[in-house]
């Protein structure tokens, strides 16, 4: 994917359902996990405040920034995921020639697809599972607590999809650049 195709808000000359597509991504990856790191400093700097200043620690901003953590840190993951930002270790890859980078994309990619395909079903059933239980202080169900996690597995599914298809056509016409 060039660059141009990867830039956030860029809606511009793209068809109706590839501007819906884009604007959940955008929602999904980017936006909630700007307002659940927001509600988790803000709870954060309640919390320093009255255990501080007050003398008065309160519970419930533990739980909640546990929580904004959480959806922070899976959701956001998969946007450096669709963005290419993610961490990598390079050492052996950056020394290959492009026809063999292709192969170990594929490889790698191959390898996460297949994970999270085989994982998907008993993963989502055990955030089904975990509704029963709440959190101590809020009473926030587990099920929708853990549920970003769904929501990451079926986005790294996507992206990896689309990267490997993307350099299946490349092996197939021979174009071997990264």
């Amino acid at each position: 994917m060039s660059d141009n195709e990867r830039m956030i808000y860029d809606y511009r000359g793209k068809s109706i359902p590839h501007k819906i597509l884009l604007i959940l991504l955008d929602t999904f990856e980017i936006f909630i996990p700007v307002i659940a790191f927001s509600v988790m400093f803000i709870v954060f700097v309640i919390q320093i405040f009255f255990r501080y200043f007050l003398d008065n620690p309160l519970t419930w901003p533990y739980e909640l920034s546990v929580f904004g953590f959480i959806w922070t840190a899976i959701l956001g993951g998969c946007f450096a995921r669709r963005m290419g930002v993610h961490v990598v270790f390079g050492l052996v890859y950056d020394s290959l020639n492009d026809f063999w980078k292709l192969i170990f994309r594929l490889l790698a990619n191959g390898i996460v697809f297949a994970g999270f395909v085989i994982s998907f079903y008993p993963t989502y059933q055990y955030v089904k599972f975990m509704s029963f239980q709440k959190s101590t202080v809020l009473r926030i169900p587990f099920d929708i607590a853990f549920s970003p996690y769904i929501v990451f597995m079926v986005l790294i599914l996507g992206h990896t999809g689309y990267d490997l298809v993307m350099d299946v056509k490349k092996l197939i016409k021979g174009e071997y650049s990264s």
